[in-house]
């Protein structure tokens, strides 16, 4: 009979792909051994080769679990049967927020998804197409008269094209953040640059002085 997984196989598996893609993310693909991300995992090589067979798997999952995140989160959003308008505003949030906690798997989406051989790049880049679609059609829900003009689609890009290369300016450690962002895209977005809002500031961290109670 054939030994079942360990307990925390599921969970040191997505350690391992976590550590892979913040590495891919500031090496590049190209630029990062197994050895590295085995001494970033705290694991032998051997250990990591028990969870994935070489360094272009961990890519493939790396990019298409990412990709297939965002298809969920359209899904979710389309299934909560909202107005138009907050479906829109929704699918952003939504987006926006996930990319700030997916940032190393976003990048190396956009980065490195041209070093997948080409049966998964183009698999990767369907689901890419899904989740592109699904915006679309918000846009167009919200103004079916852009079908007709064909503006649904250059509209969509545009959308991404702010949102989806904030990581190349956004600091992790800066005062702004993903959380705080997403309604400034949104805002933007909707009612152009008169219509933004200044983001609330983000709450300063615990004064160690004061945090016990002296």
């Amino acid at each position: 009979m054939a030994r079942g997984r360990s307990a925390g196989y599921d969970n040191q598996r997505e350690a391992i792909l976590a550590r892979a893609a913040e590495l891919f993310a500031q090496q590049g693909y190209p630029g990062t051994s197994m050895n590295q991300v085995a001494q970033a995992c705290g694991l032998s090589k051997p250990a990591v080769y028990h969870y994935f067979r070489d360094k272009y798997a961990l890519l493939v999952e790396i990019a298409e679990g990412h990709v297939a995140r965002l298809q969920e989160l359209v899904q979710e959003v389309e299934a909560a049967d909202l107005l138009p308008e907050p479906r829109l505003r929704e699918l952003i949030h939504r987006f926006v927020e996930e990319y700030g906690s997916a940032q190393h798997a976003h990048r190396v989406l956009t980065e490195d998804v041209g070093f997948l051989e080409p049966a998964d790049r183009e698999r990767v880049l369907n689901k890419e197409r899904q989740v592109v679609e699904g915006f679309a059609q918000a846009i167009q829900q919200l103004r079916p008269q852009l079908a007709e003009g064909g503006m649904s689609k250059p509209l969509t890009m545009l959308l991404f094209g702010m949102i989806n290369w904030m990581f190349t300016w956004l600091r992790p450690d800066g005062a702004l953040t993903y959380a705080a962002m997403a309604p400034v895209v949104t805002d933007l977005f909707f009612g152009g640059i008169g219509a933004v809002r200044l983001p609330l500031p983000a709450e300063p961290p615990p004064d160690p002085k004061t945090s016990n109670g002296d």
